[in-house]
């Protein structure tokens, strides 16, 4: 190669190098404070992806071990008022025994059913009263109180619907119910060969939504929407136990009997004390179509709920409202409908602890799972200090014997000087 001066390649080589030297030092400096081997998307583009995933599950499951928690307070509030019921109730059985036996008068019986009253009526204070969180507790409604624990993934979550009988001198306990498992759906196909659909399009036809109650009786409810992103807003806006509805298409909630592309009414309801009816009356009217024309497919899109389901025709209670000790006949009438009412507050109260139990495995297993999720992310994160540091060590190397080289590179062409002279 010609010596010049034209250009310094030599140094040019040099320089080039030393600037990656200093980038790959600012990097490794950067994952050592930090902390962190991905600090940019430029780092690691798919590592990042991975990594704020795994943060937002992290996050999720912290939350969810809490909702967990929340959930097993609200059941202990519930399950301490029904001991005090028990324990009220123990002392109903004393006097009623007492009362029972013919040896008494008319005061001394009177004296009996006055405090048998009073427990009567403590009992509905104990229902009406006990709150939790600024919430009536024993409500008794078929909308419950759902406990939402999960991942943050469409397919991670979960609910545990929590019943609570209404609690009164008239309804204690809640015997015949059963817990059940569901995640249950159907999608109303709104779209015709020539018809496209439209969230804003009118509609013909109504959706009717039966709640069946623990006392047996039921709860229709009948939409009036005439708009079909109307219709959506009035089920939701209803709170129906375990009922959402969204615009969707088939494709989307795995409906394979319908067009991947056809868009209709996704309807979750994984309550088994509510049914739905008149899914099949519903038409997109907009494109000149005519009622009767929606066809509808069952899925299992919805969140797994796990509910109480009520027995058929409603629930047992005990009401004890109607008895008194005024006499040894009412008293044993009365001491047969007390050991009854202990039996199903006894019952109520074992629905309540299996919940309880359930609570405390779910936020055990949202805890491992979040230990096994925070693994995984340092394992894709965090900075291996024995390779950085070597790293480091290299590239602070290679910086001094840059400098050196670009320094030499720089005093070569001095040399030309000499040439003339």
């Amino acid at each position: 190669m010609a010596l010049g001066v034209l250009n310094n390649l030599s140094a040019i080589y040099a320089e080039n190098n030393l600037n990656n030297t200093n980038s790959g030092l600012q990097k490794v400096l950067q994952q050592l404070s930090s902390g962190s081997r991905i600090n940019s998307g430029a780092d690691d583009a798919a590592g990042l992806s991975l990594v704020n995933g795994l943060a937002a599950n992290s996050t999720a499951l912290t939350q969810s071990t809490t909702n967990a928690t929340e959930g097993v307070g609200l059941l202990q509030v519930a399950d301490g008022a029904l001991s005090q019921v028990t324990s009220l109730l123990n002392r109903a059985i004393t006097l009623a025994t007492e009362a029972s036996n013919g040896t008494l008068d008319d005061s001394q019986d009177a004296a009996a059913n006055q405090e048998y009253q009073s427990i009567l009526s403590e009992i509905n204070n104990i229902g009406s009263t006990t709150t939790y969180n600024g919430n009536q507790v024993f409500t008794g409604s078929a909308l419950g109180v759902d406990i939402y624990t999960g991942d943050s993934s469409a397919v991670g979550g979960s609910i545990d619907n929590l019943f609570f009988a209404s609690l009164s001198s008239s309804s204690l306990g809640d015997t015949g119910g059963t817990v059940k498992q569901s995640s249950a759906g159907e999608f109303i196909d709104l779209t015709g060969a020539t018809n496209p659909v439209a969230s804003g399009d009118t509609i013909s036809g109504a959706l009717t939504f039966t709640i069946n109650n623990a006392d047996g009786t039921s709860s229709p409810y009948t939409t009036t929407s005439t708009k079909l992103s109307d219709l959506i807003d009035e089920i939701n806006s209803q709170h129906i136990p375990g009922v959402s509805a969204s615009l969707t298409t088939a494709g989307a909630v795995g409906d394979t009997g319908a067009a991947s592309g056809d868009l209709g009414l996704q309807l979750s309801n994984t309550n088994y004390n509510v049914t739905v009816t008149g899914g099949d009356t519903l038409a997109d009217t907009t494109s000149g179509s005519t009622a009767g024309t929606a066809n509808v497919y069952d899925n299992n899109s919805a969140i797994t709920t796990v509910s109480y389901d009520f027995a058929t025709g409603g629930d047992t209670s005990v009401d004890l409202s109607k008895t008194d000790l005024l006499n040894s006949a009412d008293a044993q009438t009365a001491l047969k409908a007390i050991n009854n009412a202990i039996t199903a507050i006894s019952a109520q109260d074992g629905y309540l602890g299996a919940q309880i139990n359930t609570l405390n495995a779910i936020s055990n297993v949202m805890s491992t799972q979040e230990e096994n999720v925070v693994s995984a992310q340092n394992a894709v994160q965090a900075t291996d200090y024995a390779a950085a540091t070597s790293n480091m060590s290299k590239y602070e190397v290679l910086t001094q014997t840059g400098i050196a080289a670009l320094a030499q590179a720089n005093s070569v062409q001095q040399e030309v000087l000499k040439l003339l002279q």
